[in-house]
């Protein structure tokens, strides 16, 4: 009788958080509508200076979708956002750059742009494509570059390092084979997960992370939402 009244229990508490997010979910659709057609005024001015770099994850499966990509980047563009990193686990982006660039027509890819003019808003959208992998590369180079110079040390009679690596002999090492690459102020994440997907954790140190549900259900009025909502945000910094 006991495990019938908890069976039951679990049941209603279910019921409750399934009703409880349909709710959250249509107070958003309506609220992104809103922003949409421009009913709710604050929205209409943002201080897009603050977002300097944005990070977007894509779960691999969502990212064959090109046309909704591009989709997204056009009105990445259109709001005054610049410089944006397009991520996905197995490297569907990667695949599709060219398909990418061949319908945005104002947008180059980071090779070709110093990184520091990342850090100001150019006349065209930088984009940078990054994939599972290139972190796991990065981790080996910058392992591999460590290793050596701890054994010059030892070869020139000095000592090994053997302490532990700490973080900012790893973003040293990272940034001296070319790896490190701009910190993201602001990550958007298209997925069933709440998750950055194995985005490079060295790069999202201080980033704002939002999880912004399937690339199926795209709205300009949430992209615009999140955008705002980071705006506002004020962080403090550690040393």
């Amino acid at each position: 009788m006991g495990n019938v009244g908890l069976q039951l229990l679990w049941y209603f508490l279910h019921i409750l958080l399934s009703i409880w997010h349909s709710i959250l979910a249509i107070r958003c659709f309506i609220e992104s509508c809103f922003i949409t057609c421009g009913v709710l005024e604050k929205y209409k001015s943002l201080n897009i200076a603050k977002l300097r770099y944005l990070a977007i994850v894509i779960e691999s499966e969502d990212a064959h979708q090109t046309s909704k990509v591009v989709k997204l980047l056009q009105w990445l563009d259109s709001i005054g956002v610049k410089n944006v990193c397009l991520y996905d686990m197995n490297g569907v982006l990667k695949k599709s750059k060219e398909a990418i660039f061949g319908k945005l027509k104002n947008a180059k890819p980071i090779e070709e742009v110093n990184e520091a003019v990342t850090l100001h808003v150019p006349e065209h959208m930088t984009l940078e494509f990054v994939s599972y992998a290139d972190g796991k590369e990065a981790m080996v180079k910058a392992a591999n570059f460590i290793f050596v110079e701890n054994l010059k040390r030892q070869n020139f009679g000095g000592e090994i390092d053997g302490q532990v690596i700490s973080e900012p002999l790893l973003n040293e090492a990272l940034k001296v084979v070319g790896c490190k690459g701009p910190e993201p102020d602001l990550l958007l994440v298209y997925g069933p997960v709440r998750s950055h997907l194995g985005f490079p954790a060295w790069r999202i140190r201080y980033t704002e992370i939002v999880h912004m549900g399937s690339l199926n259900f795209l709205r300009y009025g949430s992209l615009i939402k999140a955008i705002y909502d980071f705006t506002k945000v004020h962080q403090n910094y550690g040393t």
